[in-house]
Parts: structure tokens; C-alpha cells; sequence
């Protein structure tokens, strides 16, 4: 890894709320085409993470770099930053007043300037890449979740992000739609899109990230690659989460 293909580097980032300490110390790099999966029990802080790397909640102390400027900086512009590093989220976050279409177009004419012609173009074409084409017409509350969470990752995708942090993508889906949108994840993977996704699915991370975070209780306790994480756990911890799946 040269610092050249380094798009986020975090640096000894902390968040408290009130008296409660979530995240602690936590460092690590993100590099062009990594696909970063962290694990862990609920509670251990993945998530607050993934909102202080996407500015919804500010650091209490530390430094995310993005291409070597410090986003935590009050200058920062929240939103254009978003627009490169996008994020889709557990419960998919759509305008239920609008349709599926104008969800795909209304971030790019907002904040990217672009004219409806052109959002509603890449729009259709995102939609098709995650086969929503046919709904563009339908509103949230005329599909599944596992079609809302495909319009989400369509919608971020449409802004044409450098990195897409994934929320529990499938944790408040039924069952049988995970598999749908895990499918459009590991396709993303394998075009090169730059993840960072924080999951309970373990077989995924295992077989499509290439990087293995390993969250308890706000610290990083172990990550590495995914062969290393999940074949040959170094910590107690780690080993103690993992058994139940590898049981499995």
C-alpha cells in the first residue's frame, strides 16, 4: 500500500457522549479499491464509526483524512464531501414522497448542480445496474426492503462516490432479500468500488472484503486480512465472537 492510493487515513479518532466513551483511539487507512468490512458485537461502536468517517457525527478527537485534508475541520463542506464519500444506510433512508426515479436525481441536482437531464440519465442507469429499472415509478411504500435498500445503493451510487460506507445494508431486511443485496455489493466489489461496510453477515466479509476490522467495546482489537482474521484469530476476543460462525 503506497500513501498515493491512501483515500482515507483515520487517526487516533474518539467520540464521547456525555460521560460514555464509544470509540477509542481507533486508527486505520482506506485504500483505492479496498473493500473493508468491520465486524463486531452490537454496541462496540462500528456504526458511530462509520457516522464520524461520514461527518453526521463529529469526532471528539482525532483526525479522518480524506486524500491528506482533515475533514473534521470546521471549513469542511459536509455535503460535498458526502458526495464523495457516500453512505447507504440500515433503514435506506428514501423520501417516501417521492418515486423511486426523482430519489436517484434529487442528491445529484441538489448538491453535484447537475441539470435534470443529466441526473435523470445516470440515475436510470444506476437503477439498472441494480435491477430497480422497472420501478422507476413506484414509491418506497410499493416495494420490499430488499428493493428500498437497492434504490439506497442506487441513490449513492448515482453521485458517483470514491468511497460508499455500507450500515448494516441487510440487518433490517427479511431473510430472503438479503441475499439480493449482498449480490449487488459483491458485484460492486468486483468492479473495484471502495468500501468500508459494517455487517453481521460473516461469510460475506469473509469471502468479499479484503480488509477485516474487528471491533469490542470502541477499540480496534484485531483486523487484518480476511484468510488471517477468520482463520486464525489472534484475539481472545475475536476468537470468542467468531466461533458461533465458524461452528456454523
Amino acid at each position: 500500500m503506497t500513501k498515493d492510493n491512501i483515500i482515507l487515513d483515520i487517526h487516533h479518532l474518539s467520540k464521547t457522549f456525555g460521560t460514555n466513551v464509544v470509540l477509542k483511539d481507533i486508527d486505520f487507512s482506506v485504500s483505492t479499491g479496498d473493500v473493508t468490512c468491520i465486524i463486531g458485537a452490537s454496541g462496540s461502536g462500528k456504526s458511530t464509526l462509520l457516522r464520524c468517517l461520514n461527518l453526521l457525527e463529529t469526532p471528539t478527537t482525532g483526525e479522518v483524512l480524506y486524500h491528506g485534508e482533515d475533514i473534521t475541520n470546521a471549513t469542511v463542506n459536509a455535503a460535498s464531501y458526502r458526495s464523495h464519500v457516500g453512505m447507504v444506510f440500515q433503514n435506506f433512508n428514501l423520501f417516501n414522497n417521492m418515486d423511486v426515479l426523482k430519489n436517484c436525481m434529487v442528491g445529484q441536482m441538489k448538491v453535484l448542480k447537475r441539470d435534470a437531464a443529466t441526473a435523470k440519465k445516470n440515475a436510470l442507469f444506476f437503477l439498472d445496474k441494480v435491477g430497480m429499472a422497472p420501478y422507476i415509478n413506484a414509491k418506497p411504500r410499493q416495494l420490499s426492503g430488499g428493493q428500498k435498500q437497492r434504490v439506497a445503493i442506487a441513490r449513492a451510487l448515482a453521485m458517483e462516490p470514491e468511497v460508499l460506507l455500507f450500515d448494516e445494508p441487510t440487518s433490517a431486511l427479511d431473510p430472503q432479500m438479503v441475499g439480493e443485496v449482498l449480490e449487488v455489493m459483491r458485484t460492486l466489489a468486483g468492479e473495484g468500488l471502495t468500501m468500508i461496510i459494517v455487517t453481521h453477515e460473516m461469510a460475506f466479509a469473509r469471502d468479499v472484503s479484503n480488509h477485516v476490522v474487528f471491533m469490542a467495546d470502541g477499540v480496534i482489537a484485531e483486523e487484518g486480512p480476511p484468510a488471517q482474521i477468520f482463520e486464525n484469530p489472534q484475539n481472545a476476543q475475536t476468537k470468542e465472537f467468531l466461533s458461533r460462525f465458524m461452528r456454523g
